[in-house]
């Protein structure tokens, strides 16, 4: 038994899905979508069947939060730490990107982008003595660990990661390939 076909509408809305895009993933004409959330069709059982199969899959997806695909383990570097510290703690865990702290606060990020411009202007002596506060770049982006994944991608674009929270502490931290986790 499916629901009734005035939640299709309400369902397409709440995931942030066009009309066009719900007949592309459908097989169905963009028309057919408007007419039927418009209650001017009545479409077979096997088409709306169709829909809300469609719809239940992203709504599934849209559920997903920003704690369901954190990396829990979070490398950390403290201000104080030398530029030749994040280096090598880089290198070892095969990571791009790595928050500074200031005891429990995030004060930076340091990236493999930020590092190879001082790379090239330093010797191995003088990466012992520059200081990420130095050279880290802002703080990244924090978010609720309740909070969907759909929100995130923007800030993804924009910031090399994004820091979860839950009760006010950093738990975990999703980089662009922790995003790729969505993809089946």
């Amino acid at each position: 038994m499916l629901p009734r076909l005035e939640s299709i509408k309400q369902a397409r809305i709440k995931i942030g899905l066009t009309q066009q895009k719900l007949a592309s993933l459908t097989g169905v004409s963009t028309s057919m979508i408007n007419q039927i959330e418009s209650g001017r069709c009545q479409p077979s059982y096997g088409t709306a069947r169709k829909i809300f199969e469609v719809l239940w899959s992203l709504d599934s997806q849209s559920s997903t939060k920003a704690g369901d695909i954190c990396s829990k383990e979070i490398a950390k570097l403290k201000a104080h730490d030398s530029l030749q510290d994040a280096i090598k703690k880089m290198q070892e865990l095969s990571i791009s990107q790595m928050p500074i702290f200031d005891g429990t606060e995030v004060v930076g990020v340091i990236t493999e982008d930020g590092i190879v411009k001082h790379i090239l202007d330093s010797d191995e002596t003088e990466r012992k003595r520059i200081k990420i506060s130095e050279i880290m770049d802002a703080r990244p982006p924090i978010v609720d660990y309740n909070t969907p994944v759909k929100t995130l991608v923007s800030l993804i674009r924009y910031s090399k990661c994004v820091l979860v929270s839950k009760q006010s502490k950093i738990v975990g931290i999703i980089t662009a390939s922790d995003t790729l986790k969505l993809v089946d």
